[in-house]
């Protein structure tokens, strides 16, 4: 009988051989592989409370996070099916069997898929079998080659059993390699699909002034590699350029079909807009602003004719994501549209390419569609996108908030002059002015960049002499949001308020609520060697 260190290792390398078959079959197939199909269904069904826990302890790794997790479950379990296999071979059966169902119930219950999506994870489960049967069996089917004594059990053979381990591991680690290289190529060629230009856009290009960037370490316009990126997906979707189309039906009178080409074809405006993430911490990364190209929603809802007792807008993506939005923000003259560019190019993969929704002053996880797949006006009784049954608010109005950039943490300040520096936000609406106070000194007035768009992020700057001791710096303008947005001509301006924060929950494509609360503030020390920050804080406890 195969010793039990032995049988262990034999559950390990035959799990290994399953999971990195099921990777090349997924990856040959062009599906989701059994990994990323478990974790996606993890994602749809664990409690809020757990989502909210990941983001905090992981942030953008979240998602590498979950597939280290599920590899440490299966290195885990593979294992102890090996020691139950040693004494009865149908526990290899019915241990891999197990994963191997679990892993293509998963495949077939996502969006799209067939049953085919489910052979990665049976064929790999099978792979399992056959390598783990082979290891505990095939070393004890005839007696050491070896004269002499042996410490191994009368009848297994270590050496034999080493050199098949070490085949099947081999063999793991190339199918591995290979599902990695193939997916890879998939990923590739649909990158090579992205076009280099989009055509022309209707009415003038945006024109960013100088004067707009005023905060000395952020750019006015985020680089594409640097746009923030939160969603659930896994994988990117295998998209197929030549066969895609968003399809716009519903409570519709006309509905429509749009190809890729069509898109292009029709008038595309350009707009900057800022697109901020409701779990946006203070003083957080988790918002970015970019130049997007696109179709306007309303041109789209126009041709095809919006019934009376329709509610909301509802997308869905390619890889099943779906959220909701009133269809009076699509049609209440803001720059709803669907997105074709960013930042004068195509948009990338990462971002939603062949198109995304981008809806200025809503958050992402109620209109940020990526990878946009269908949109259907319908009823809020008759469809519920993604967050809302996980806990998330149903309306999400972007809040109007401010953040500081410099200095950082750890950043050396001494005494004398030092530039303080940061954006302010509250898209849709505008800001007009932002106001820091340092310690107990009146609030004073900071510098604002020019103003490019209500639903972009505006920049501002102010200098203190700064002086030897510990000091608190707070920001934001010192009343709340201004009157509602009138019904015709321009929209005022609100100033910052100082109460308003974020609280902690998923975002852009998945998303939360936003609490209101006391004054933002950060303390700092300054001394002739350095500085030391306390962090940003709510000053007055208030939920």
């Amino acid at each position: 009988m195969i010793p039990r260190r032995y049988a262990a290792m034999a559950g390990l390398i035959a799990g290994g051989g399953a999971v990195t078959a099921g990777m090349l079959l997924a990856a040959l197939g062009g599906v989701a592989s059994p990994i990323d199909s478990v974790g996606s269904e993890v994602i749809d069904r664990v409690p809020r409370w757990l989502k909210e826990l990941a983001i905090r302890w992981f942030g953008t790794n979240d998602k590498l996070a979950l597939r280290l997790g599920i590899v440490i479950v299966l290195a885990a379990a593979a294992p102890l099916v090996g020691l139950a296999a040693a004494r009865r071979r149908t526990a290899a059966i019915a241990g891999f069997a197990a994963f191997g169902l679990i892993g293509a119930a998963a495949a077939v219950h996502r969006p799209g898929a067939s049953w085919a999506a489910a052979l990665p994870s049976l064929l790999g489960a099978i792979v399992g079998v056959v390598v783990l049967a082979r290891l505990v069996t095939s070393s004890s089917a005839r007696q050491a080659e070896t004269p002499g004594p042996s410490r191994a059990p009368l009848g297994w053979d270590r050496r034999r059993f080493l050199a098949t381990g070490g085949a099947a591991a081999a063999g793991a680690v190339v199918a591995g390699g290979l599902a990695r290289r193939l997916d890879g190529r998939q990923v590739d060629g649909i990158r090579q699909d992205i076009p280099t230009s989009l055509g022309p856009v209707e009415g003038a290009r945006v024109v960013i002034p100088a004067g707009a960037e005023v905060n000395p370490v952020t750019p006015y316009v985020t680089p594409n590699r640097d746009f923030y990126r939160i969603d659930t997906a896994l994988s990117f979707p295998r998209i197929r350029l030549d066969s895609w189309q968003v399809d716009i039906t519903g409570l519709v009178d006309r509905p429509l079909a749009l190809t890729y080409d069509d898109l292009r074809r029709r008038p595309q405006v350009e707009r900057v807009i800022t697109l901020a993430c409701v779990s946006n911490e203070v003083g957080g990364r988790y918002i970015s602003n970019a130049v997007f190209q696109g179709v306007l929603l309303a041109d789209l809802l126009n041709e095809a004719g919006v019934q009376a007792g329709a509610e909301q807008v509802f997308s869905t993506s390619i890889d099943g994501w779906t959220c909701g939005f009133p269809v009076a923000a699509a049609l209440d003259g803001r720059d709803a549209m669907i997105a074709l560019g960013m930042n004068g190019e195509a948009l990338p993969l990462e971002h939603g390419f062949p198109a995304r929704l981008v809806v200025p002053g809503l958050y992402g996880y109620v209109s940020a569609t990526k990878w946009l797949k269908t949109i259907e006006i319908t009823t809020w009784d008759r469809a519920t996108g993604y967050w809302v049954p996980r806990g998330w608010a149903r309306d999400a109005p972007i809040k109007t908030q401010s953040r500081i950039d410099v200095p950082r943490a750890g950043q050396p300040v001494g005494p004398g002059p030092v530039r303080i520096a940061g954006i302010a936000w509250a898209q849709h609406r505008g800001i007009s002015r932002v106001e820091v106070r340092i310690d107990d000194a009146p609030w004073q007035e900071a510098d604002l960049g020019d103003d490019v768009s209500d639903d972009a992020w505006r920049q501002w700057v102010t200098d203190w002499q700064a002086t030897t001791g510990r000091h608190t710096i707070r920001f934001g303008p010192p009343t709340g949001p201004g009157p509602p947005r009138p019904p015709t001509g321009r929209r005022p301006h609100p100033t910052v308020p100082r109460a308003t924060t974020p609280s902690m929950s998923p975002c852009g494509d998945g998303g939360g609520s936003a609490k209101r609360r006391g004054p933002v503030a950060v303390d700092l020390a300054v001394d002739r060697v350095g500085s030391r920050w306390g962090g940003a804080q709510d000053t007055t406890g208030g939920a």
